[in-house]
């Protein structure tokens, strides 16, 4: 008997001892600011202690406070803190390479390696919270999960798997290829000829784990066709996606340069229109009225349409297109602007190196939009989009510490947002070079 109890003894001690080492530490941090972001408000505060519990901002107070017991402290004075940025267009498993650069052939598990190490990457530029809209398949899917629980380092991923387009068009897997390599795609690959089968590919991405739907429902840049602009969904097509996904409950963004294509998916009730090139004020109107969000991605439209000077850069077929794109994107954008159309920062990073996604802060100021109102389209404005504003996209008490910091005031000067110092998600410290 007295053994027995020993033995009981002991498996609770181990037990106990196992508990205290698989539990989460709880971090409790004040962090100093002579300067910080809000967001919400449109102003720049000064000299305040933001303390962090956990993962959540419990107290901002005025000044600098004591330290209490068990607390660290970070100390940014000097820097400007702002929340987490978010960029709500990227392609981690992917970045653009020269003709002569691109191997011939990638193979998804090279591919999902590399989504890796641009992920951490992306994050150490203060972005914390990305949407990748569009892969191979499950690489974007199977990283949100793997960040989620620890095992790599990265942004908070909303992501909507493969893409899904129509036989031939932007995002069909087989274009390029010999006929005689592929069996023809169906709507479980994300390539859909008819309403019905809009129905399969949204619950197949739902099957997947995907958090949205992204549809091709223009030509594209980039693709290996004539034509960029033209539409490649019907209506009745669009439509039923939209029903589909709304059912699953997920959102739907369109990858879309030609304004036929937007109008039809901004009528049949899409969340977002990416890309926007040559959008017109019909459409822009029609986005007022209905509250659809514009994600712009000018810095891929201006560095493609830098790389199209270059010889062999691009296919042949490619390089007018590319250098269209650029310019027309940003005057695009400055009208959208102008008339009160919603827009959610983005960038495409994967077309352009990723880590260079602050360049796109720079053009939307270069093309009209005031520096306070570009940061606020990668904070708060984009938690709205995503709704998780309640959670994120501002520093408030209660939310989730998601923080960034820059060596300089981006609200005077909005390229110094390239020099990120610091970088807190979940309450964690990812990078501090203070």
């Amino acid at each position: 008997m007295h053994k027995i109890n020993v033995k009981i003894f002991y498996m609770k001690f181990i037990y106990n001892l196992l508990l205290l080492v698989t539990l989460p530490v709880l971090s409790k941090t004040i962090i100093y600011t002579s300067s910080y972001i809000d967001v919400v408000n449109s102003k720049l505060n000064t000299d305040y202690s933001i303390t962090i519990e956990d993962r959540l901002i419990t107290s901002i107070d005025k000044g600098f406070i004591s330290l209490p017991e068990n607390f660290s402290l970070i100390d940014l004075r000097g820097l400007t803190l702002m929340p987490g940025l978010m960029d709500m267009h990227v392609h981690l498993g992917q970045e653009y390479q020269s003709k002569s650069e691109r191997p011939i052939k990638t193979e998804r598990e090279t591919s999902a390696i590399l989504a890796s190490v641009h992920a951490l990457t992306t994050l150490k530029a203060g972005f914390t919270t990305v949407r990748q809209v569009g892969d191979s398949g499950l690489i974007a899917i199977s990283l949100r999960d793997a960040i989620n629980k620890g095992y790599v380092k990265g942004p908070r991923i909303y992501t909507s798997g493969k893409s899904i387009a129509t036989t031939g068009g932007h995002a069909d897997p087989t274009n390029g290829k010999s006929i005689d390599d592929y069996e023809y795609p169906v709507a479980e690959d994300g390539v859909i000829n008819g309403p019905y089968d809009a129905y399969t590919a949204v619950r197949q991405r739902y099957k997947d784990g995907a958090d949205g739907i992204k549809l091709t429902v223009t030509g594209g840049v980039l693709s290996v066709a004539k034509s960029g602009d033209n539409p490649q969904f019907t209506f009745e097509e669009v439509e039923a996606v939209v029903k589909a996904a709304k059912d699953y409950g997920m959102w739907v963004a369109v990858h879309a340069h030609g304004a036929q294509g937007m109008k039809r998916a901004v009528l049949a009730g899409v969340d977002s229109v990416e890309h926007g090139t040559f959008m017109t004020d019909e459409v822009m109107d029609l986005m007022i009225e209905r509250g659809t969000y514009y994600v712009p991605t000018i810095s891929a439209g201006e560095f493609v349409a830098e790389k199209s000077k270059i010889d062999n850069y691009f296919p042949e077929i490619v390089r007018p297109k590319a250098a269209s794109v650029g310019p027309q994107i940003g005057a695009t954008f400055n009208k959208a602007y102008d008339k009160g159309v919603k827009i959610a920062f983005g960038t495409d990073a994967g077309v352009q190196p990723h880590g260079t996604n602050w360049m796109e802060f720079v053009f939307m100021v270069q093309y009209g939009m005031p520096n306070m109102k570009a940061i606020q389209s990668s904070t708060i404005e984009t938690a709205r989009f995503l709704d998780i504003d309640d959670k994120l996209g501002s520093i408030e008490v209660g939310k989730i510490a998601d923080l960034v910091a820059v060596n300089g005031n981006p609200l005077k000067d909005i390229k110094v947002m390239e020099f990120v110092e610091f970088v807190m998600k979940n309450g964690e410290v990812i990078l501090n070079d203070k």
